[in-house]
């Protein structure tokens, strides 16, 4: 690694580029016209107060010369960081040959070749049975096509979703996320340690869990109609980092196989290698009946599909469209990122270096009373920030450390129901000494922070 990929982003790196004349003033300019001009629903743009004109894999340049760490990733679209060159080159073969960039859902040699890689990564069970819909460009739209298959398909309309999660922001994906009402939506305990609802945590609060869903399915007084399919995530990425326990994730499995529920996986921030599977339900053996794929499927572009059993694809021609979902820019990208991946074995590297960044950033937690909980798969990865005294989410403490991880070069994001969660999204490209870097400026960011922002 070079020196300017962990130089502080104060000061231009020695041998780097030195900020243009005026870069600073210009770059202030484009964040003011931002401000007064864009809407108030913009949510990065006001933690992240920088213009970037440059960037590659983890590192990225803003107009006015400071370089960052980028452990946001495009909140985990970039699987292979910023501008990896297979992906220049994908981009590039489709641009120079003339191929038409838009074409519905026309059949081209580059979603054959997209579809025949992505296949290549599934289940082998789903593999050997599937049909694939491509979608619009965002993964809540793929959600809202998933629902749309299993309510076509089951003739049903209730979904099994679970509390803390996040599908999207569409009408169907927010009432499956808890950011919006749904009377068809049954929320169901998602398992987790630090904040479990049944107070015990670990393989007992799963197996409470496992056993809350059967009773309440098979309860004839339960008010809970066999509902269309049930909406999972393997790691609850938005909802604080939380990986879904191997045997509860294969007990939803059992559960919803036996009340013929099809079983949706939500792999849209757990796909293509981030929590050291190729997909997140590859760590419980689970093949699920739907998978929802977005982000890194892309490789950076907008591209979303679904995935699932033949036996679901009786909806009619038309029912689930898009004007933008043969983007073929996207579809080259995403063949060759998840080339990349397989073949250079990154989910298998995920989970390696992963691994290892917990073990430290567990010991930072036992120096830090602040560090209520250290949690992730892979290279997805949650510091939890609390009160030590009451436990209470510390989420202007997770601001603070956000704030001072940027003065120190490190873009993080914060997750959690009270946003009191620093997550770590690098890309699987992160070299172990860039690694280090990200560790030491997070654990300078939460000691700064914890001694300016007492709790």
């Amino acid at each position: 690694m070079t020196e300017q990929d962990t130089a502080p982003a104060q000061v231009p790196p020695q041998g780097g580029r030195a900020p243009a004349a005026g870069g600073a003033s210009a770059a202030e300019g484009i964040l003011r016209r931002q401000a007064m001009r864009e809407s108030a629903a913009r949510t990065y743009a006001r933690s992240l107060p920088i213009v970037p004109v440059r960037a590659r894999g983890l590192t990225i340049e803003g107009a006015d010369g400071r370089r960052y760490l980028d452990c946001l990733s495009g909140a985990g679209t970039l699987a292979l960081g910023h501008n990896h060159p297979v992906v220049l080159e994908a981009v590039r073969g489709v641009l120079d040959s003339g191929a038409p960039l838009h074409v519905l859902d026309l059949a081209t040699p580059v979603k054959d070749a997209f579809t025949t890689e992505l296949f290549a990564t599934l289940p082998g069970e789903l593999a050997a049975d599937a049909r694939i819909q491509f979608c619009g460009p965002a993964g809540t739209d793929a959600v809202e096509a998933a629902l749309t298959l299993v309510r076509t398909a089951t003739g049903r309309s209730g979904l099994l979703a679970f509390t803390g999660a996040y599908h999207g922001m569409t009408a169907g994906s927010l009432g499956a996320s808890g950011g919006a009402p749904d009377v068809r939506v049954t929320r169901l305990p998602y398992p987790q340690d630090h904040r479990c609802p049944f107070g015990v945590g670990g393989a007992e609060g799963a197996r409470l869990g496992a056993r809350w869903t059967e009773s309440l399915l098979d309860d004839p007084k339960g008010g809970v109609p066999t509902p269309a399919g049930m909406l999972v995530e393997p790691v609850q990425g938005e909802g604080g980092v939380l990986p879904a326990p191997d045997a509860w994730l294969r007990s939803m499995r059992e559960i919803t196989a036996a009340r013929d529920i099809p079983l949706i996986a939500d792999e849209v921030q757990t796909g293509v290698g981030r929590t050291g599977a190729f997909w997140g339900v590859d760590h419980a053996g689970v093949v699920p009946d739907v998978m929802v794929m977005s982000k890194a499927i892309g490789g950076s572009l907008p591209l979303a599909v679904i995935v699932y059993r033949s036996a679901l694809d009786v909806w009619a021609p038309g029912a689930h469209a898009g004007t933008f979902r043969g983007n073929q820019l996207a579809m080259a990208a995403g063949a060759a990122t998840l080339a990349y991946v397989r073949e250079n074995r990154l989910a298998e590297r995920a989970a390696e270096l992963g691994a290892r960044m917990l073990t430290a950033l567990r010991g930072l937690a036992a120096q830090q009373p602040c560090v209520a909980d250290v949690r992730g798969r892979g290279l997805m990865i949650g510091v939890e920030l609390a009160d030590p005294a009451t436990g209470a989410a510390a989420s202007d403490l997770a601001a603070a450390v956000r704030r001072e991880c940027l003065r120190r070069g490190l873009i993080v994001e914060l997750g959690g129901r009270h946003a009191g969660v620093v997550r770590l999204l690098p890309p699987l490209t992160i070299t172990d000494e860039q690694a280090s870097a990200v560790l030491d400026r997070l654990a300078d960011a939460i000691t700064t922070a914890s001694r300016h922002h007492p709790l």
